[in-house]
């Protein structure tokens, strides 16, 4: 395991991204290869304000939160070990074979896999996937850029 220290939880991730609630989506980092890969996970609650309209009676957590997932995810990864990433932001560039395989609904774990495919100074593409119960539930390659805050 790349991270010797450990599961990461949800208060080191705030010292990462900049990301708060409602719209932290990544509950721990499992493993941690740097420059390489990162595992991490959500659990999806019934109590999450997304399921007020995302169907009412029949929850459902929206595709594009899964891709969102999985990208801070991977700023995660691409921010963890810069000092200087109070300063940063990461954005989205472009989102490639994007691929939704089945719901997700409370209950679940989602593990996010992510991996970097190509990294320069300001911009970078990940591949990544979500699983429940290592079934893959969907995949994405996001391309993105760090700027500076």
């Amino acid at each position: 395991m790349g991270n010797e220290e450990g599961a990461r939880d949800q208060e080191w991730i705030k010292s990462i991204i900049p990301h708060r609630e409602p719209l932290l989506l990544v509950d721990r980092v499992l493993d941690i290869e740097p420059g390489q890969r990162i595992v991490a996970i959500k659990n999806v609650t019934a109590d999450e304000a997304i399921f007020q309209g995302h169907f009412p009676g029949h929850p459902v957590m929206p595709g594009i939160y899964l891709v969102e997932g999985m990208a801070q995810a991977g700023g995660i990864l691409l921010l963890h070990d810069d000092p200087n990433r109070k300063n940063k932001l990461i954005y989205f560039m472009s989102l490639d074979r994007a691929r939704f395989r089945r719901p997700v609904t409370p209950g679940d774990q989602v593990r996010y896999e992510v991996e970097i495919v190509r990294r320069r100074p300001n911009h970078c593409k990940l591949s990544g996937r979500a699983l429940v119960n290592d079934q893959v539930v969907a995949e994405a390659i996001c391309t993105s850029a760090m700027i500076d805050r």
